[in-house]
Formats: C-alpha cells, structure tokens, sequence
C-alpha cells in the first residue's frame, strides 16, 4: 500500500490530502529516508513524521485491506514507538 493511502487508511492523518502535502514537504520518513507518496509500506517498517518540535515515530504491524479502518482499531496497524 502507498505511504498516502496508508497514513489515511490507519488514522495518522485525517485526509489523504493532508499526507500528501506532508510527504511534498518532506517531513515523512520511512526507515530514516524521506520518501514520495508513491513509496510502498511494508509490515516491519519504521514511518516517523517530523513536526516542528516534536516527531511521532510508528511501527507497521499489517496492511489493512480496506480503505479506512475504525480508530480504535489503530493499534492493530502500527504501534507507537
């Protein structure tokens, strides 16, 4: 699954929209790589968004298959590192 379409389907971001304009400027990071928005999740990998004085750091668990997934199931996609 695409990083935009997985930032959305797992609750990180509200719109996809707003993960695209994150990873146009740059402040996602997969494995420690800046990456587009056409970069592929894998279960194992490491997403951390860089905010002006913070960072949140996740671990991917799975993919999901659908296109949204209900907040509270959040935790079965990443865990927060």
């Amino acid at each position: 699954m695409r990083i935009d379409k997985f930032l959305n389907a797992v609750n990180i971001t509200k719109r996809r929209a707003v993960a695209e304009d994150m990873l146009e400027h740059k402040v996602v990071f997969i494995n420690n790589q800046a990456v587009k928005k056409a970069k592929e999740v894998k279960v194992g990998d490491i997403i951390e968004i860089k905010y002006l004085e913070k960072s949140d750091k996740f671990k991917v668990l799975q993919i999901p298959v659908t296109k949204s997934t209900p907040k509270s199931k959040m935790s079965e996609y990443v865990e927060i590192i």
